[in-house]
């Protein structure tokens, strides 16, 4: 039997539930479709939020042509095919032909290279469909002469819309009664995918044999027994949820910080790669506010090491929370960007002579060294001397930022500098 998944997949867009903002009233690729005419373009988003039947709907409306490839199973020759497949059924005033690429993302750069040609000529309209963004994943010249519309997850009243439809409309649903008692565990299952949603129903269908069907919580959580998250590990989500969990660090925000790190260990997360990025964030992020998150953060790294999984998620989180709830300065990054923007402005400077190193006779000749005073020689460990090259002895690199460890650095190095800091 045909999947409930492909039995309710619509065939016009007032079938079509979902991604308003781009098929609804006065919505862009509406009115493209309503007009005849449109370009090449490329629809980014989730899988199961409706990419490659919003193809097959605009193909049927503008009566056109439709070829499609897989980019897993389709090779440069392939392309090259369908183009000539193209050229040759096109008669001299009909609309150019739609090539549907499913998962474009996964076409190397010679098969997009082959694509190139037929798409500027008009020899076919492109629709790409991935699941990643398009800016890392399709080449410049194909991206830019392609429109990339983005593709929403369904929401909740999107969802509960197709089940209602699924469960009252499907000929083979419709001969028994269901009745959704509650929707939350069947919503958060299907985390926005509605193909997701309607395997669920179908899976709850065929597991209960009753002419009528109550869809609970308990059923749906039985009958998945676990909740397979949406997490690729090479992918979008991987670094969107990294991003999250660093910017909830930096903002301060422990409870965010968290909730992020739990659904990177839920998705299955590398613990190294996120211990990693603590490390990083304790130096870019706490800094010198804390001069400690930084040793915390690498004792987080070499524990985890040593303990394991699954233990290793306490102390990724004892660490997570630390860094979240410290006070923050990035005075030390700005730093040393500060100062690589100075050397690249000004060059390779001279070594001040009295802080060369002289090794040889020749070199002490040279007055390599000459007029060096060492520190511990005078009183507080400090003599004032010159440690910047001539040409940039008054540049400010370092700049001290409103945290009380760094005003206490900061009164110190006033004290020793007097009026320099």
């Amino acid at each position: 039997m045909t999947p409930l998944a492909e039995r309710m997949r619509p065939n016009t867009l007032d079938q079509y539930i979902g991604q308003k903002h781009l098929v609804g009233e006065n919505a862009i690729l509406r009115l493209m479709i309503d007009s005849g005419h449109i370009s090449s373009f490329i629809l980014w988003g989730p899988p199961g939020v409706g990419k490659t039947t919003l193809a097959r709907i605009i193909a049927n409306q503008l009566e056109r042509s439709f070829y499609t490839l897989s980019a897993v199973t389709s090779g440069v020759k392939d392309v090259r095919d369908v183009i000539e497949k193209a050229k040759s059924s096109r008669f001299f005033s009909q609309a150019n032909p739609i090539l549907f690429i499913d998962e474009i993302h996964r076409f190397s750069k010679s098969q997009q290279d082959s694509l190139l040609g037929a798409v500027e000529n008009g020899t076919v309209t492109l629709i790409g469909a991935t699941t990643e963004n398009p800016s890392f994943e399709v080449i410049t010249p194909l991206l830019s002469r392609c429109q990339v519309y983005v593709l929403k997850p369904l929401d909740d009243n999107d969802l509960l819309e197709l089940a209602n439809k699924a469960i009252t409309t499907d000929p083979e649903l419709n001969k028994r009664k269901f009745i959704i008692d509650e929707k939350e565990a069947m919503l958060r299952f299907s985390g926005g995918d509605a193909r997701k949603l309607l395997n669920i129903i179908e899976l709850i269908a065929n597991s209960e044999s009753d002419i009528e069907v109550h869809i609970t919580n308990e059923i749906v959580t039985k009958r998945l027994q676990q909740n397979p998250q949406a997490y690729d590990k090479d992918g979008e989500v991987h670094y969107d949820i990294i991003s999250a969990f660093i910017k909830s660090i930096r903002g301060s925000d422990p409870d965010a910080a968290i909730y992020w790190l739990a659904r990177m260990v839920a998705g299955g997360e590398d613990p190294k790669f996120i211990a990693r990025r603590l490390v990083i964030s304790a130096a870019e992020d706490i800094g010198l506010a804390n001069p400690n998150a930084l040793l915390l953060a690498n004792a987080c790294f070499d524990a985890l090491q040593k303990i394991g999984w699954p233990e290793g998620r306490i102390i990724l989180a004892q660490t997570t929370v630390y860094l979240a709830s410290s006070p923050k300065s990035n005075s030390a990054y700005l730093a040393i960007d500060n100062a690589l923007e100075l050397v690249e402005r000004t060059g390779n400077l001279p070594v001040p002579l009295h802080l060369r190193n002289a090794p040889t006779k020749l070199m002490k000749n040279l007055d390599y060294g000459k007029g060096y005073k060492y520190a511990h020689d005078f009183e507080n460990n400090f003599v004032n001397q010159q440690f910047l090259p001539d040409k940039i002895k008054n540049e400010r690199i370092w700049k001290v930022q409103e945290n009380p460890a760094e005003k206490k650095m900061n009164e110190w190095l006033q004290f020793l500098w007097k009026g320099r800091y």
